[in-house]
């Protein structure tokens, strides 16, 4: 297999590390997502990779529920450094050097992002961790991916669900939802598809970067995507 991409950002859900038992981390589970990301690695790209925090806690459902804002998603953040940490030792336990940049200060555990730092550590074939969101309340994980792809100068973000792709309601409630193969991000947008927030999409398209939405439960689709294949739904400028 040849690489399609010279440098990728990888965006992962928490909940994917919960397994089925829905809360905290599987072993099994981050092992095996350890070995695909070492996988798309030894293809020679350079891969840096954002987490989110809901297995452990979601900002906007807590907040839903009473709890401030703010302090729900700064716990967010807390959460995604933990994620990450958990990450680093499973990539490391498959031979991989790496590194977590976290926007928030956490030294004991983790660098402090610096976007330059970041860039050496892509250049000298480390896989990077992105931890701590963007630092601020009321901006997700996926908007920190959008916004730490655009700054390493990742060519693609690559973002990793348990549905196969975008689809133009929810599969999981309508039996008829048709899924696309492409899509512009401004189709995303003004159909207000949920597979990322809309800011997150609005700064992928601003910076003309793709993103790849497919099945990471799949064996071997991060490969696949990484290789050019066909997988999942591509969403672009020009669709």
């Amino acid at each position: 297999m040849q690489a399609a991409f010279r440098r990728v950002l990888l965006k992962l859900s928490g909940e994917v590390l919960a397994g089925e038992s829905g809360f905290g981390i599987e072993p099994a589970v981050i092992r095996a997502m350890a070995e695909q990301v070492r996988d798309v690695h030894a293809l020679g790209v350079e891969v840096c990779l954002v987490i989110g925090g809901g297995n452990i806690i979601r900002g906007m459902t807590a907040a839903s529920e009473g709890m401030d804002r703010a302090t729900a998603d700064y716990m967010g953040m807390m959460a995604t450094v933990m994620n990450a940490v958990a990450l680093q030792d499973a990539l490391e336990k498959v031979d991989l050097s790496t590194r977590v940049l976290s926007a928030l200060d956490i030294r004991e555990v983790a660098e402090p992002y610096l976007r330059r730092r970041a860039i050496r550590h892509l250049e000298k074939g480390r896989v990077v961790i992105f931890a701590g969101g963007t630092g601020n309340p009321y901006f997700s994980t996926d908007t920190a991916a959008a916004l730490r792809a655009a700054e390493v100068g990742a060519e693609v973000v690559i973002k990793a669900t348990n549905v196969d792709g975008v689809y133009d309601c929810d599969p999981a409630k309508h039996k008829d939802a048709v899924r696309y193969d492409r899509i512009s991000h401004e189709q995303a947008v003004r159909e207000n598809l949920r597979f990322m927030d809309q800011t997150a999409i609005a700064l992928c398209r601003e910076n003309d970067l793709p993103i790849i939405v497919f099945d990471m439960t799949v064996a071997g689709n991060i490969v696949k995507v990484a290789s050019g294949e066909a997988v999942g739904t591509t969403v672009s400028s020009t669709g």
